[in-house]
């Protein structure tokens, strides 16, 4: 078989069939966006082919498969159609590993290839795959198909033996999973090192787990949780994938490859896969030029997040995108940057210019950010909505749609979904009993309008951001403008506006960049179109802002006269600080200055309209007030405040810092090795990533308060980051239950947590917190299986490696801004998380909690009940 393949990509291209539509030219790619589908999960066209009776098909446990398949996506193309995307990106559609080696999982995601170029049987067939895409095509959309080249599934292993001089030492075959003991395509079959023919052919990297991510060498050649490693520098795999991927291109019609871990291979490789020359099996761009694609996208997948100010994951990503000579590899990457501040911004309240300065450097960092996928959720990350909230995510949406990148709409977003992997269809785990295939459902309809407006508009695909307002404190106005050309503002440029907080904002003074007079036209917003504005004198305008809104406006070639203003205010520059210095204080300060031509003004600090104060300037013009620094506890955030009348005038922006001591109030240690559940018998997974690193055992817990502020520092025996997480932890997660003093109302409940909270506590807000997710709820709407309300601004997390510390600080918008926590109680929990809190059950499995009925309570250890003094 890989013989004719290779035979077929060298040659000229025999029909496919005269009655399907499989190969178009190639799309303009930044013009495009994408429906994300795990196959399993989104629609079942055929149930004969769930059950392959290896156990690994168990309706309504997310563990296993569901019966989703190609037929089915067929079958709902017009819904999928219906939301104005223009393409369908499907998770890996070949012959998988079906379960586990310890029999806890499945491969229903695709990624446990054992044949890279047969169609899974659960999937459907050869046929199957080909009517999907004459199916798009025929829609005028394209086809994206997610491969690997990393690894093939788990077939073997190594234990405490491992030698690299000797790979057979340690060596654990996995011969027993389903449906076969090895992958039966050549030559990735030869995976036993104690076979002579398999050692010498080298087809496999014979290494165990990676144990440290910042290791190269083990990124690079190490297995990733028990895959086994291919050795992608060997000619011989190199060509079997080149074949392999090519024959999709070929033979289905494939219009663009989403690359899984590409971090985990070498750049060099990717030159390789896209571009050898080689007459039997070229490169990929050639296999797709020969169909008539000749702008064939290939995006890889390199999960880096990066901090406010630090972009060492984005350049990361850019050498998988550009090589050290400039020479182009990847057409694209995925923005994980991006993802991680859209996050930041709209679902965990973080200031609004972390976001701008994101947009600002990926412009810089990356040459073709038009072609960087864009996302606001995945199959391997939590749900927006599980942590965010239904206005947050129109505003991530609207967000994607209004920057470079090609926008992907994860399947199930449209339909409010907050579970990770969820099922479309009734019979699928996690659908609660019904399909949710709803074109009316207030989401599909937000997504349809928003796809619409950059369809429409193209300076919105097209377009070079240029950021022109954020918020550097807190939750706030965030404006760019996107114009034809960089930096060049004029007729057409369109202006994107959010403001991110739950009450309203004041964007001052923005500079548009346009003349005075230029008429916005309002194309877009979230809580209804934006009436047309005029730009003011000095080309500015200050807008205030509803909260949580979206809004779009494109300038326009006419002028409007602007009528003069003699009104004016100022703040005077010693009381906060000269413009360009930084006054800093450690409290409240009184600030004042002049009006002329206004009877009454603003006085806004951090642009927050919700807690302006009205001041009234006396007979000569002069005005003070009393700046409330009571929720400020950073020294390193430079606050700002104006004062303002709105229609009539705003002053310069003065900033300035506060410096307010942290106490501590609590100082409590917990015993090491109680980590075993509430009745000592709770064990943990045996997968060796656990083993002696206990990283579940809270030792110490000391609280710290600041004003109305909250800040917990909880020692632990042990931190890992085994699998590389964006938080700086993994093997552990956190739940903390905060209930404020003077409050009444509160639940009991844990949420996903099997259990209720000791000593009669009642919780007002509710952190959880892991390597990947970190998300706030109040306790409105919470219930055992609901973990309430989304809150911003959320915790800011801090790790320590070397003094095994996970700090979590709570500013007091979150708190209620009370003017102390004394009474508040705290309580603390570990265990772990993976898209829902780990199993329990009476035996552990490798990623599963053992020593407990499967109902039994999530934690592993607690610190008791703390009240604060």
């Amino acid at each position: 078989m890989l013989a004719v393949a290779g035979a077929l990509c060298a040659g000229p291209l025999p029909a496919a069939g005269p009655a399907l539509k499989l190969h178009i030219p190639s799309p303009g790619w930044r013009d495009q966006v994408l429906y994300f589908v795990m196959t399993d999960r989104f629609a079942d066209g055929d149930p004969r082919n769930n059950d392959q009776g290896a156990g690994e098909y168990r309706p309504g446990d997310n563990s296993r498969y569901q019966g989703g398949d190609l037929a089915g996506l067929v079958r709902r193309l017009d819904y999928i159609r219906g939301l104005g995307v223009t393409g369908v990106w499907i998770t890996p559609p070949v012959a998988n590993q079906w379960l586990a080696p310890a029999g806890t999982s499945a491969g229903y995601h695709g990624y446990w290839a054992q044949h890279f170029m047969q169609v899974d049987p659960h999937l459907g067939s050869l046929d199957d795959y080909r009517r999907l895409s004459d199916a798009l095509h025929r829609r005028g959309m394209t086809l994206v198909q997610d491969i690997v080249l990393n690894h093939t599934g788990n077939y073997f292993g190594y234990g405490a033996e491992w030698s690299a001089a000797d790979p057979t030492r340690g060596f654990l075959p996995h011969t027993a999973t389903p449906p076969v003991p090895r992958p039966t395509q050549p030559p990735f079959h030869l995976n036993d090192p104690r076979d002579p023919v398999a050692l010498q052919a080298g087809i496999y990297h014979w290494t165990p787990d990676v144990r440290d991510y910042n290791d190269a060498v083990q990124e690079r050649t190490f297995q990733m949780s028990g895959l086994d490693d291919l050795n992608t520098a060997n000619p011989a795999v190199r060509r079997a994938l080149r074949r392999s991927y090519g024959h999709w291109i070929h033979e289905v019609g494939v219009d663009a490859f989403r690359v899984d871990t590409a971090f985990y291979v070498s750049p060099d490789d990717f030159a390789d896969f896209l571009r050898a020359r080689d007459a039997q099996a070229p490169g990929v761009l050639e296999v797709a030029r020969r169909t008539g694609r000749r702008n064939f996208h290939v995006f890889g997948e390199g999960f880096g997040i990066d901090r406010p100010g630090d972009d060492t994951q984005a350049l990361k990503i850019e050498r998988y995108m550009r090589g050290p000579r400039g020479e182009q590899l990847l057409p694209g990457m995925l923005n994980f940057p991006l993802y991680g501040a859209i996050g930041d911004a709209f679902a965990r309240g973080r200031p609004s210019a972390e976001l701008g300065a994101r947009i600002t450097r990926m412009m810089q960092v990356h040459r073709r950010p038009h072609l960087m996928p864009s996302f606001v959720d995945n199959h391997d990350v939590d749900r927006f909505l599980a942590g965010g909230g239904v206005d947050g995510l129109k505003q991530a949406l609207l967000a994607l749609m209004t920057l470079p990148g090609i926008p992907v709409v994860y399947y199930g977003t449209e339909q409010g979904f907050t579970a990770q992997r969820a099922s479309m269809f009734a019979a699928g785990a996690g659908s609660g009993g019904r399909d949710h295939y709803d074109m009316q459902a207030p989401l599909y309809r937000t997504v349809a309008e928003l796809t619409a407006l950059r369809r429409t508009h193209r300076v919105l695909s097209r377009g070079m951001p240029t950021v022109l307002h954020g918020n550097a404190a807190r939750p706030g106005a965030l404006a760019w403008r996107m114009d034809h050309r960089a930096g060049r503002a004029g007729p057409g440029s369109a202006f994107v506006v959010f403001n991110t907080a739950d009450g309203d904002s004041l964007l001052p003074a923005l500079d548009t960049g346009l003349a005075p007079g230029t008429v916005l036209r309002g194309l877009h917003g979230l809580h209804g179109r934006p009436p047309d504005l005029v730009v003011a004198e000095g080309g500015r305008l200050s807008l205030r802002l509803a909260a949580r809104s979206g809004q779009v406006w494109v300038a326009g070639a006419q002028r409007a006269a602007v009528p003069p203003s003699s009104a004016r205010i100022a703040v005077d520059a010693g009381a906060a600080g000269a413009a360009a210095a930084v006054g800093r204080h450690a409290g409240d300060f009184t600030v004042g200055g002049t009006a002329r031509g206004v009877s009454a003004l603003q006085l806004v600090v951090d642009g927050d309209l919700s807690r302006a104060v009205t001041v009234t300037p006396d007979a000569d013009g002069r005005w003070q007030a009393v700046v409330d620094t009571g929720a400020m506890v950073d020294p390193d955030i430079a606050h700002n405040l104006v004062a303002w009348a709105e229609g009539a005038a705003v002053s310069a922006v003065r900033h300035f810092r506060v410096d307010r001591p942290w106490q501590t109030v609590v100082d409590q240690p917990d015993p090491a090795g109680d980590d075993h559940g509430p009745d000592g018998l709770t064990t943990y997974p045996t997968d060796p990533g656990w083993g002696t690193a206990r990283q579940m055992d809270l030792q110490h817990v000391r609280v710290e308060t600041a004003g109305g502020a909250l800040r917990l520092v909880l020692t632990m025996n042990q931190i890992s980051t085994t699998w590389n997480p964006p938080n700086g932890f993994d093997h552990a997660a956190f739940t903390i239950y905060i209930e404020l003093p003077g409050r009444d109302g509160g639940a009991t409940e844990m949420p996903l947590q099997h259990g209720t909270l000791p000593g009669g506590m009642r919780w007002h807000l509710r952190l959880r917190a892991g390597g990947w997710s970190n998300a706030l709820h109040a306790h409105a709407g919470a219930s055992a299986e609901v973990e309430g309300t989304p809150v911003t601004p959320g915790a800011t997390l801090a790790v320590d490696g070397a003094a095994r510390t996970v700090s979590f600080t709570l500013p007091a918008a979150a708190l209620g801004r009370l003017p102390s926590l004394r009474g508040a109680r705290l309580y603390v929990t570990t265990w772990d998380y993976d898209g829902g809190y780990r199993a329990l059950g009476p035996v552990a499995g490798p990623y599963s909690m053992g020593g407990g009925a499967a109902d039994g309570l999530r934690v592993m250890d607690d610190s008791g009940v703390i009240t604060l003094p």
